[in-house]
């Protein structure tokens, strides 16, 4: 594997960067995750305009840029660097991936354009907490239990007499959920004897649809409930048959890898930020920076980020790699929050200081896409270290 990076790719990198750091500080994120969207459409829609964010990795015949998910990566260690509230994860990430490998060839001409050029968002819209668990990354989700079913809640699909599918139940927690223009709803069908779980197709502004933005810890990723009573939805792809688990586990990999590469790129300003504080915060007439036991705190935590992004470089080539790769991110992000939280002293401990912005990014990631444990663990199951030849080999 060749990871030296191309110059388009380097530009790319440099040229969002220039543009993220100009109009995407710390004050301008609290500002904007405040707005009724909860980012910047303005800059959001100057991004997908001027750079093609939003439709980076989807193909040009549907208005995409069509690069490849190591361009996708490298965009969202930019966006982390800054926490940049956008539309990127829930549409580009997750949403637009699975309509492109699912979605007949009138749906993805209907539906993909739009998303590529910024000028709709969409999300996928998965029952309670199992968001982690239907893209494949803490377990396997062949068997659909985390969409709920049955008296066990999540949304139920059922078709009409007139051969249209109606829609009916409610998921918390949902990404972006209460400004998408189009959600992707995962809904069990066929009832408890055959039942499975399909994606449709339901416009942000379909009668019976409700949401509500929730109260979230990270308020950079915007989570809402989303509630269907009898909405009407249209069946993502040809028929019935459609390998759904096997498209989410796909985009589950890539949004790995892009997840960690996002969680590399928060790492790193963070402890960034915190090596500027150091060498500015006098302690008995000196610098801290300038102890040797806070050098041999930042040298630690340099070593683990610089770990992380390897780790995030090879999976951005290697998507199979990106469950692991998250969970290094999601660790040095942790560490490096919480060292930033610290060093700062005081200033650090206050709600308001920017380095609990990075502290809470890393707490809401892993809740979300977590913990790291079961990220690891169903690596390791998947790669057959805890099977029997593995329980041979240790007796």
């Amino acid at each position: 594997m060749d990871a030296t990076f191309t110059a388009e790719q380097d530009e790319i990198r440099r040229t969002l960067h220039e543009l993220l750091t100009k109009h995407c500080g710390p004050q301008e994120v609290k500002s904007a995750v405040r707005t009724p969207l909860g980012y910047d459409g303005a800059l959001w829609a100057r991004l997908s305009a001027e750079l093609g964010l939003a439709g980076l990795a989807l193909p040009e015949e549907y208005a995409g840029v069509g690069c490849t998910t190591a361009e996708l990566a490298l965009a969202c260690e930019e966006i982390g660097r800054v926490l940049l509230p956008s539309p990127l994860l829930a549409t580009a990430v997750l949403a637009a991936p699975l309509v492109a490998a699912l979605g007949t060839g009138a749906q993805k001409a209907a539906l993909l354009p739009p998303l590529a050029r910024g000028e709709r968002g969409a999300t996928l819209v998965v029952p309670g907490t199992g968001l982690a668990l239907a893209l494949g990354l803490t377990g396997e989700s062949t068997d659909g239990g985390w969409a709920g079913g049955g008296r066990a809640g999540g949304v139920q699909a059922r078709r009409t007499p007139d051969g249209a599918w109606r829609l009916y139940g409610e998921a918390g927690q949902v990404l972006d959920g209460h400004s998408a223009g189009l959600l992707l709803v995962a809904a069990h069908t066929g009832g408890f004897a055959r039942s499975r779980t399909l994606l449709f197709a339901v416009d942000g502004e379909a009668a019976g649809l409700h949401r509500s933005r929730q109260t979230t810890l990270d308020e950079t990723r915007t989570q809402a409930r989303v509630q269907l009573r009898h909405v009407e939805g249209e069946l993502l792809g040809n028929d019935e048959d459609v390998d759904v688990h096997g498209a989410l586990a796909d985009v589950g990999r890539t949004a790995a890898a892009c997840l960690a590469a996002e969680a590399v790129g928060a790492a790193s300003e963070a402890l960034e930020r915190t090596v500027a504080y150091v060498k500015e915060r006098e302690q008995f007439g000196r610098a801290i920076g300038s102890f040797q036991a806070v050098k041999h705190r930042l040298a630690d935590l340099y070593v683990q980020v610089q770990a992380a992004r390897s780790a995030a470089y090879y999976a951005a080539w290697d998507p199979g790699a990106g469950a692991l790769a998250l969970a290094q991110g999601l660790d040095a992000l942790r560490s490096a929050a919480s060292e930033a939280v610290q060093l700062h002293g005081g200033i650090g401990f206050t709600w308001e200081h920017e380095a609990h912005l990075y502290f809470k990014r890393a707490a809401a990631d892993e809740l979300l896409f977590g913990p790291v444990h079961r990220l690891r663990g169903h690596a390791a199951e998947r790669a057959g270290l805890f099977g029997p030849a593995a329980h041979g080999a240790t007796a």
